[in-house]
Parts: structure tokens; C-alpha cells; sequence
């Protein structure tokens, strides 16, 4: 990391991943099984896992989306195949550890939010011929930028405070209310009140969370009966607070996810839950 002293966030960078890197450090000797900390050879690596971990992290806070152009700014002392291959194997741990800070982190009498974003894989120009994922990915639409694209949609639980509680992966052409349920089952939040926008809305999905003890407060459509009074502008003004986690998200490269494999998408994002939520700690208890 000698390059570091001619990046414009040097000194920002050389405190923040040195604090990083111990925490790394600490995660990796708690959580780490041993078919990674026991596997052959691995007391003649050059770079340890836990600062390869580090790295990862450090890659996305600093928003840098090409692993060729970061190996080869940042990390010299491997080869970007290496690095590659190597931080694969830490997807297991990654998610181990973002299940672990959820267990640590308390967010009792906070409300939670749940959204989506798309993910797409190749430029709209190229969605009907893009051979990348094939099975895995489809055409969904992006209403935001009112465009179709080719790749995945990211489902994901947010607390009002803006910590990534969970998240899920689909197709991009699944609607938000076919996996709400399955998403919010799969997290089982200690808090049962839950917000989210008009895609939302339907009978069918309200009942069976009630069923399953959750209360999902949508806005309504201004011509259905009873907008007027449903349409809290507090809670209307909470919900849009996941617009700004997603936007931080974003910086992380979630969306412009250049990864060509499944393995490597769903590490990407990991990293990138997992730095946020890093930002968050830090921010919640100094």
C-alpha cells in the first residue's frame, strides 16, 4: 500500500484502515472456521485473510468499482487472479459476520423499512442479448429511470436509523410483494411495525404478515378511499430515509456490480452491507 501517499484521501484512509484492519483482525480469529484458518499452506501467504477482508472493505468505501485498477493501485504484493480467488472464499465469512453484528446491534424502537433497487448486469442496449447469467437474471423495469434493464433486484430490510438489517436477491422482473414475505421471515425483526412504498400494496400480502405478527403500513393511492387520512406525512417522510442508505449503497458499487459470477456478485454486495454497516457502528457508538 506505498501508493497510498499520492491519493487525494491518504491520511483519511491510512487512519481508517489501520482501525480496519484490527477489526478485521478481531472478526476473523472469533468467527473463522477452520476449513479456512487450518486449510494447507496458509502460513505461507503473503497477505493474511483478515487483511485481504480489510482490503475488500476498503475498496468499496472508497468507491472504486474496477478489482483490475484497485490490485493494481492498492495491492501490490499479490496478483489480482490471486487476490480474486482468494477473497472468494471469504463469502462464507462475510456473511457470518453481518449475521453476527445483527445480533449485536440494537435497534429496539426503531422502524423498519423495506425496498428494493435494481441491479442490471449490462447496458439497456444489450438486454435482449446479453448472454451474462443467463437463467439467473431477466428484464425488469426501473422505475426511477423509467427504463428496462437486464440483471437482479436486491430486496432489502432497513432500519429508520439506516442500518442494513437484510437483504435478498431475485430476478429483476419479480415484484416487490412476491418475496416481502419471505424476506421479513427470513429476518425476523424483533420489531413488528414495517413501512414500505405503493408497491406494496395488496390484500393478500397484509393478511399474511398479520398472520405471521407484522404490520406493513404502505401508503395509499390518492384515488383510493381513505388517502387522505392513511397518508401520514411522518411516516411518508421515515420511508423515504432507505433512499438515502440506498444512495450510500450505490456508492459502494451495489448497482454497478461488475462481477461475472455468482459467487463474485453476492461477495460485492456482502462487502458493501457490510461496509455500510461498519460506517454505522462507527458513527453510532464513536
Amino acid at each position: 500500500m506505498n501508493l497510498l501517499k499520492s491519493n487525494h484521501y491518504c491520511h483519511h484512509l491510512q487512519v481508517n484502515f489501520a482501525q480496519l484492519n484490527r477489526t478485521c483482525h478481531r472478526w476473523y480469529k472469533l468467527y473463522a472456521p477452520k476449513k479456512l484458518t487450518q486449510r494447507p499452506n496458509i502460513d505461507q501467504v503473503k497477505v493474511d485473510d483478515s487483511t485481504l477482508m480489510a482490503l475488500l472493505i476498503c475498496q468499496a468505501q472508497l468507491g472504486i468499482e474496477s478489482q483490475r485498477r484497485f490490485c493494481m493501485t492498492l495491492v501490490n504484493s499479490i496478483s489480482r487472479s490471486r487476490f480474486n480467488r482468494r477473497t472468494r472464499q471469504l463469502l462464507p465469512l462475510l456473511s457470518l459476520i453481518r449475521r453476527k453484528l445483527n445480533q449485536e446491534v440494537d435497534l429496539h424502537g426503531q422502524l423498519l423499512i423495506i425496498d428494493s433497487f435494481p441491479v442490471p448486469v449490462c447496458h439497456p442496449i444489450r438486454n435482449y442479448r446479453a448472454k451474462i447469467f443467463q437463467g439467473r437474471a431477466d428484464i425488469g423495469y426501473n422505475a426511477t429511470k423509467r427504463q428496462y434493464y437486464y440483471g437482479f433486484k436486491v430486496h432489502m430490510i432497513v432500519s429508520s436509523d439506516g442500518y442494513l438489517l437484510n437483504y435478498l436477491v431475485t430476478k429483476a422482473s419479480v415484484h416487490d410483494s412476491k418475496v416481502a414475505e419471505e424476506l421479513i421471515l427470513n429476518t425476523r425483526p424483533l420489531e413488528h411495525f414495517l413501512l414500505a412504498d405503493v408497491g406494496y400494496i395488496g390484500r393478500q400480502l397484509h393478511t399474511a404478515l398479520e398472520n405471521d405478527g407484522y404490520e406493513l403500513w404502505t401508503p395509499l393511492r390518492q384515488n383510493m378511499v381513505g388517502a387522505k387520512t392513511h397518508n401520514s406525512r411522518m411516516l411518508k417522510a421515515i420511508r423515504r430515509t432507505i433512499e438515502a442508505d440506498f444512495s450510500l449503497l450505490k456508492y459502494y458499487n451495489t448497482e454497478n456490480n461488475r462481477a461475472r459470477s455468482l459467487t463474485g456478485f453476492q461477495e460485492r454486495l456482502e462487502v458493501a452491507v457490510l461496509a455500510s454497516n461498519i460506517e454505522y457502528c462507527l458513527e453510532k457508538f464513536h
